[in-house]
This record gives structure tokens, sequence and C-alpha cells, in this order.
């Protein structure tokens, strides 16, 4: 697992610790659970002895999930990492059955209800739709909550995905950017993105990939990105010069999806490149020295490294203070999901947008809210015995834990203790080398 995180007394932030040291804290009796996500210790007596060692926060923002690593400049470690699972496609999806069902009551023709065109608010300079500005309060919540917890003194940020002005312009500044060492790792990575890193012919992945021209050059065809797709090996040599009308002509589904695609722009690029200076702006707020990068000098130095392609991985080589060798081993990202508060809505609507459902009860019961996360210890009766996880709360008092082996109903809150308060996030420890949150093992669901 990965390093753990300990303060002091006063809660200030200490170096992070191995396991091995943390356990044994707990053991002795010196240190106690101060946080679990993340997990951190809390020294029962002062014991800062040890010179404090000052970490680099890098982040990896993407429109579906953010990787985040700290990082050691001095020695290459990674003493933590995350991937922060948005829900901005939720957010969307609520505001657009709201929306409907708004619009649904308001071009009702009912005599009473006043036209209300004149009581519409302004836009503010810089807003932003919730969708995406929730992205940006999930980075700058766990950026916040790491600071707490680590001492943090400098934050590498990848400020754009894309290069578009270079890609388009490769002699609009900087030739030396382009055609250095970083030549094709900004156009590749486009590519990749857009064509979801598979051959645009045969559709085959995990196999290696050249950049292949839709229209050739023998036919005219330019060394723009609108031109260019990704091909394997044989289909490349199988089109050659051909025209892609001539090259696909006995396949017309698959020439009608590729001509449809080449004219598609990236969603998800977008929603990155209209958060990234906003996202810049509160970074700077916090006070600390922010070091941009691009997504091609980032893929650029995990190649160059030989790491995997993770978000986390990722996060750990933005910008060019990366050190040249990144110390991994045990790391196990933390998968972090995006769950919200819940809903303000207080009933269900139906077809027409009329409630058909009763007003929502009570958020607490007992001290307990549906999402913590607690610990029951049953002493007595069938059900005895000691469980753990998420908890969804009745008026009644009895309460349902949906633990790793399942659900378990009607357990008195008297037997129930709270390990660690709903806010608005669930949590899994995730492999090593696991390339995507799904692949992480449950540990909890608040």
């Amino acid at each position: 697992m990965s390093n753990v995180f300990i303060v002091d007394t006063n809660k200030q932030p200490l170096n992070p610790v191995h396991p091995a040291r943390a356990r044994i804290l707990l053991e002795k009796g010196l240190a106690a659970v101060f946080k679990r996500y993340p997990f951190t210790l809390i020294l029962k007596t002062d014991r800062r002895t040890i010179p404090q060692s000052d970490y680099r926060m890098k982040i990896d923002p993407g429109s579906k999930t953010t990787g985040i690593a700290i990082v050691n400049d001095q020695s290459g470690e990674i003493v933590f990492a995350a991937e922060i699972e948005h829900r901005g496609e939720k957010i969307k999806a609520s505001l657009d059955e709201r929306r409907a069902l708004r619009r649904s009551r308001r071009h009702r023709k009912t005599r009473y209800r006043k036209p209300r065109f004149s009581n519409r608010r302004t836009k503010k300079k810089g807003w932003l739709p919730p969708s995406l500005h929730s992205r940006i309060s999930n980075v700058l919540t766990w950026v916040n909550r790491l600071r707490k917890v680590c001492q943090i003194t400098a934050i590498s940020l990848e400020l754009v995905k894309f290069d578009t002005q270079l890609l388009d312009h490769p002699d609009i500044t900087g030739v030396e950017y382009q055609q250095g060492e970083l030549q094709g790792y900004e156009i590749r990575e486009y590519l990749l993105e857009k064509w979801g890193r598979a051959c645009t012919y045969c559709q085959k992945k995990d196999l290696p990939l050249q950049v292949e021209h839709i229209v050739p050059r023998a036919k005219g065809g330019t060394n723009r990105v609108s031109n260019l797709c990704l091909a394997c090996e044989k289909c490349n040599r199988d089109k050659g010069t051909q025209d892609i009308k001539d090259f696909l002509k006995k396949k017309p589904a698959v020439l009608k999806r590729i001509t449809a695609q080449a004219k598609v722009s990236l969603k998800d690029a977008s929603a990155v490149n209209a958060t990234r200076w906003e996202f810049f702006r509160r970074l700077q707020s916090l006070g600390l020295p922010i070091e941009c990068g691009s997504g091609g000098l980032t893929k650029y130095n995990r190649s160059v490294r030989g790491l995997p392609k993770t978000h986390w991985y990722d996060a750990a080589c933005v910008g060019k203070s990366t050190p040249l060798q990144i110390k991994s081993a045990h790391v196990y990202p933390l998968l972090i999901t995006a769950n919200g508060h819940g809903c303000r809505q207080m009933c269900l609507m139906d077809g027409f947008g009329f409630p058909r459902t009763s007003a929502k009860d009570a958020t607490f019961v007992k001290g307990f809210q549906t999402g913590d996360i607690v610990e029951a210890r049953v002493t007595s009766g069938k059900k005895s015995g000691t469980y753990r996880g998420r908890v969804a709360v009745r008026a009644s008092g009895s309460f349902d834990i949906t633990t790793k082996r399942g659900k378990v109903c009607g357990i008195g809150y008297r037997y129930c203790r709270v390990l660690h308060k709903r806010d608005g996030y669930s949590y899994r420890q995730g492999n090593p080398l696991s390339p995507c949150p799904t692949k992480g093992t449950p540990t909890s669901s608040p």
C-alpha cells in the first residue's frame, strides 16, 4: 500500500511513513487514526525530530477522471496517488431532466401563470456550467485535503491537453519545442484520444499504430490534424496511396464512420480546455508556485521512463520537474468517485410534472446519515458479529449496512459506530498497474 500520512499533536503535517512504521505506532499506542480517506495518523505526543521534506503535488486534469500524485522531487518517490472520477455527465443529465419538467409546467396555457421573461438573471463573467464547475470543485477539494496532511510546497499542472496552435502551425513560436525531443508527441496524443487508441480501419487495439493520411499526400492531402488518423502496419501498407473511397468501397459503413469521425471534435478535450484557466486561477489563490505542462510533455516523460498508461502515472509525469527515476513500488492508488451530497428535489415527479411521492424523511437519524461508513458490533442474536460498510438509515433506528460480503439488514443504531462521515465521495483501493477505476477492489462506498 501507499505511504501513510501523519500529523503531529497540533495537526501539522509530518513526513509520510511506511505502512509497517504506521502499524508499530498504532500497536504501541503512540498514534491514533485521524482520517480514513486519505488514511492519516495523529501522534499522541510531540515527536518532531526528523527534518521535514518538501513534496510536490502533480495534477493531470481530465473530463471524466483526474489523476493526482504527490512526489518527492529529491528522491523521485511517489508517496500518494489517487484518481478522481467526476460526475459531470450525471449532473448534466439531472439538469436536462429538471429543465424538461420546468418547461412542461411553464408552457401550459393556464390563466393564472404570469410571464417570467423579465425574471431571468444574466450570467457572470467567467461563468461555467454546473457539470464543468463540479470538476474544478472535486479537484480543489482534494488539493485542500491533502495539503492538511502533507507538506506540499509546489504544484505541477497539466494546463493544456493538446497545444492546438502548434498542431496547426508548428512554426508559430518556439520551433525547438515542436521539432526537438517532443516532435510528434502532441500530434500522436491528440490522435490517440480522437480515434480511441485503435486502428481506424480494422479497430484493433493493443498493437503499434502509425500516423496515416486519410487523403494521401500523393492525392493532394495535407498534414493538418483533421486529415490524420491512426492505422496498424497492415492497414497502412494495404491502403498505400489509394483514396479512402477506393480503399473502403466494399465497406461503406466503415467509410461513413471514418468520414464522420474525422470532422467530430473531442468533447472531453473541450471540457478540459473550458475549465483549465479557471482551475489555474483557483490554484494560484493557494499561494504555491505552479508549474504548467502540456499533454505531449506528459506522454514524453512517461514514455522515456517506461511507465504504463494510467491517470495517476500521467499525473506523476506532469511538467519538466519530473525526476529522471520514478519510484512507485507498492503504490496503490486511491480510487475516488464523486457522488455528490444528495438531491435537493423534495419528491419525485410524474410525466406531467406533478408530485408522485411524499416528501423526504429526515436526513439524520440518531446521529447517523445514509452514506456514512460505520462499524457495528452486534453482541447477541442471530446477527451477532462485526460488520463494516456503508449504512442506510431508517427513522425507526433499524439500519442496513452494505459490506463486502453483501447487505445486512435490521442492525440497531446502538451497535453502530461512525468510522467515516459521508463526504460526497466513495472510495476503492486500486491496483498499481490498473489503467481504469473499474479494476479496483471495493473497500467502501460512503
